[in-house]
């Protein structure tokens, strides 16, 4: 069953006749009825009765109607997808994000005109498998590296120590590596690469920090450390709110610790990207390219 069958039927079903469908379609009338009768051996029976000039649908082909019309309609609408894909006017670009990047980040770069983006968060090494696995578009987590994967960096996530403003860290204006570990330390998420990358600062310091609480999500960490329930380390980009409110204080570090995460842009490796993740890429680029060019 052929696209040009399927034409041919409608066609003829709209102008009940096949020369003139023939016209329509710009074919030669032997040619579209080759179609017709290709269309009928290959269905079992007759879709039309042919009346003099004319034809009308028999039952057969009042029931397989409907179901041509959709399945062209359907065909037309990946086309006109595609169409609009090509012009970045429209489409639905599939991201995927740490679950950080998600809450704080992506807010303020998701607006390239006419896209509709449908976002999946996760952790990073989640990220990474969509990505391979084709489930997104484009990710943006903590850089990771894999050979069927483009890793772009976008910019170095700075941590923070977060206390409450009235925690004696926030008094005196700064803290110690070691300060840190006799206090009651809250954590988010065990698993992730963030915590990984606390868990490696607090070794290489030589302190086993004091961990009383693992939570799975920043807001909720963030909720303990108001209430005097403890301290973290959490991205700076998830404290701003707080920070200018006067609900959470940030503590810099002695001994010049300053701990990153490096944040990048993941897609999978191919020739040529669609239009849509190539205006998105860019904007990128040059959002983070004009970040790094002023922090210099």
């Amino acid at each position: 069953m052929e696209i040009g069958q399927l034409e041919a039927f409608l066609m003829t079903v709209r102008l009940h006749s096949i020369s003139r469908a023939a016209v329509e379609i710009g074919v030669t009338q032997p040619s579209l009825s080759a179609r017709i009768h290709a269309l009928e051996a290959e269905l079992g029976g007759p879709l039309f009765h042919r009346i003099g000039r004319g034809v009308r649908l028999t039952d057969a082909g009042r029931t397989f109607l409907p179901f041509v019309q959709r399945a062209m309609d359907t065909l037309q609408t990946g086309r006109d997808a595609i169409e609009s894909g090509k012009t970045g006017s429209a489409g639905k670009l599939h991201i995927g994000a740490a679950r950080s990047i998600s809450a704080n980040v992506l807010p303020g770069i998701l607006r390239h005109p006419g896209v509709d983006v449908a976002i999946k968060t996760g952790r990073s090494t989640e990220v990474l498998d969509w990505v391979l696995s084709e489930e997104i578009q484009v990710g943006v987590a903590r850089a990771l590296y894999h050979p069927e994967v483009s890793t772009t960096m976008l910019y170095d996530e700075q941590i923070v120590l977060a206390t409450h403003p009235s925690h004696a860290f926030a008094l005196a204006g700064v803290a110690s590596i070691h300060e840190v570990a006799s206090e009651p330390l809250i954590v988010y998420d065990k698993e992730s690469t963030y915590f990984v990358l606390i868990d490696r600062v607090c070794r290489e310091a030589g302190i086993s920090p004091n961990i009383q609480m693992d939570l799975d999500s920043i807001e909720s960490t963030k909720r303990m450390i108001e209430r005097g329930l403890g301290i973290s380390f959490l991205p700076l980009n998830a404290l701003k709110r707080e920070i200018e409110l006067g609900t959470l204080a940030r503590v810099p570090l002695t001994d010049d610790y300053r701990i990153t995460l490096p944040t990048a842009v993941m897609v999978r490796k191919a020739a040529t990207y669609g239009t849509i993740v190539t205006a998105f890429l860019n904007l990128l680029a040059e959002l983070y390219q004009s970040e790094q060019v002023a922090a210099s």
